[in-house]
């Protein structure tokens, strides 16, 4: 997604890989580490779905029920995230524009500063809520790993590794946030960033369970 194409509202969905990262690499405010995140989530859900789409075999059958459950939430896990790295972009240039309101008078510096904890909110909201797509993709795999194809076990892995760096980039974006905001303001993603915590260790967990799976 170039600037431009940034500029005039088109969502990473629509880029190409080589745009996004031309723009990840280039000296611009978004996309960043926050966009990457969101994207760590949806590689994630969509290595989950793919592995649920190769357990659809006549030997599968038992399981079709569970399968077809996984196949659709991980979809839907991966549009959503997708989602997120544009909100994120959003959010990110929104905390800048609040940083360039005018603060001559009293009234400006009121405004400015209610903006700028407004932007500063979303701008952790959006990361708390990688951490929820990126829980739920852990969640999936966990589920699909003891009857999932044995042929492709390591995008098992794969994708728990991709949620826990979407959880584990999402906790600095989420706290150097929360650094600018009061106590108060704070205090609202406490829980999050426990969750962060358990989602990386079912994400270790889960890491460790394939490569047992492969070594036997």
């Amino acid at each position: 997604m170039t600037q431009d194409a940034a500029q005039a509202g088109t969502s990473f969905g629509d880029s190409t890989l080589q745009a996004y990262l031309e723009d990840l690499a280039a000296k611009v405010p978004a996309p960043g580490g926050g966009a990457v995140a969101a994207l760590h989530a949806a590689q994630g859900a969509a290595l989950v779905a793919m592995v649920a789409r190769y357990t659809t075999r006549a030997k599968d059958a038992d399981n079709r029920p569970v399968v077809d459950r996984i196949i659709a939430a991980a979809d839907t896990a991966r549009e959503r995230a997708l989602a997120l790295a544009d909100a994120d972009a959003a959010a990110f240039t929104a905390v800048g524009a609040a940083y360039k309101l005018a603060k001559e008078s009293e009234a400006d510096k009121a405004s400015r500063a209610e903006a700028i904890t407004a932007a500063l909110l979303e701008a952790a909201r959006v990361p708390a809520a990688v951490v929820a797509a990126a829980d739920e993709v852990v969640s999936l795999a966990a589920e699909l790993l003891p009857i999932g194809n044995p042929n492709v076990v390591t995008d098992i892995g794969a994708a728990a590794d991709a949620a826990r760096a979407a959880v584990a980039s999402s906790q600095l974006n989420i706290a150097i946030n929360v650094a600018s905001l009061d106590g108060v303001a704070g205090a609202e993603f406490a829980p999050v960033l426990k969750q962060i915590e358990e989602v990386i260790a079912r994400a270790d967990a889960l890491h460790n369970d394939v490569v047992a799976a492969i070594t036997g």
